[in-house]
């Protein structure tokens, strides 16, 4: 499937929308935890693409009633197939947002309170979400999320074809980072081999969007082989990283991150087989 088009933004402004994004995504995350059966590996709270809505669903809350955040409007919807009930963040602080979400929940038989439980992370305050005043770059952002979703799920299907069982490509609230996990043997998947393929919009690491491919374990620098497109990040996490600043440099954008992908993925393999 081919792309949506990517324009070179200023990467000043696309992570002013990335951090109120980040932030807004908390209420999916608030949700889950609320009303999802929880997992040991905290997956219950990772998130779904959904490119009719622009943006990220939780797994079923009640039934078939999943919350969505749509990234082009900032928007928060409830929705099943016979319902859709949303909501602006525009203007709002998230104690404005608390009680109208809590209605829309109190409404399917939710207890809103349960919103309430404090999450395990902190992301930091932030004041009232005015990011859509900027929706060019709020466009950006979701179609960086839109392509990596798509690109991701390539290369999970050719993890597949190899025999190995990836995870299914989720977003993750606590570091709003896109990705799949691959074990490369059985047992705890905090401590067996692994390679976990994704997308982070930018980080403290980045202050841009950028595609990466971590092995686990780490190996050795002087072992980690040249990649095309991509270099080796190795302070804090190591692994392949494309950054969108290369990326945009191409004439064919798809192309250029996906050859990246194809190459840091066997390289990855390879190192810790």
């Amino acid at each position: 499937m081919a792309w949506r088009p990517i324009r070179d933004v200023d990467f000043s402004r696309l992570r002013k929308v990335r951090v109120e994004a980040h932030h807004a995504v908390q209420w999916l995350a608030r949700a889950a935890r609320a009303f999802v059966p929880p997992q040991p590996d905290d997956s219950h709270t990772s998130l779904g693409w959904d490119d009719a809505l622009d943006g990220f669903v939780t797994r079923p809350l009640n039934g078939d009633l999943q919350l969505g955040l749509r990234i082009t409007k900032l928007t928060l919807t409830l929705a099943s197939p016979s319902v859709e009930m949303s909501f602006t963040l525009v203007g709002r602080t998230d104690a404005d947002a608390r009680p109208r979400l809590g209605e829309l929940l109190a409404a399917h038989d939710l207890d809103p309170a349960r919103l309430d439980a404090k999450l395990p992370y902190d992301i930091g305050d932030h004041g009232a979400y005015e990011a859509a005043k900027s929706a060019d770059v709020l466009t950006e952002l979701a179609a960086w999320f839109a392509n990596a979703h798509r690109s991701l799920g390539r290369v999970r299907n050719q993890l597949i074809a190899r025999g190995l069982a990836p995870l299914p490509v989720r977003t993750w609230p606590h570091h709003f980072d896109m990705a799949t996990l691959s074990l490369l043997e059985t047992g705890d998947a905090e401590h067996a081999r692994s390679i976990n393929a994704g997308f982070s919009p930018g980080d403290e690491h980045y202050e841009e969007p950028y595609f990466y491919v971590s092995p686990y374990p780490y190996p050795v620098a002087e072992k980690l082989p040249s990649l095309p497109l991509g270099h080796w990040h190795v302070r804090g996490f190591t692994g392949a990283v494309a950054p969108a600043s290369r990326i945009i440099e191409c004439k064919d954008r798809q192309t250029a991150a996906e050859q990246f992908l194809d190459a840091a993925v066997p390289a990855a393999i390879a190192l810790v087989s």
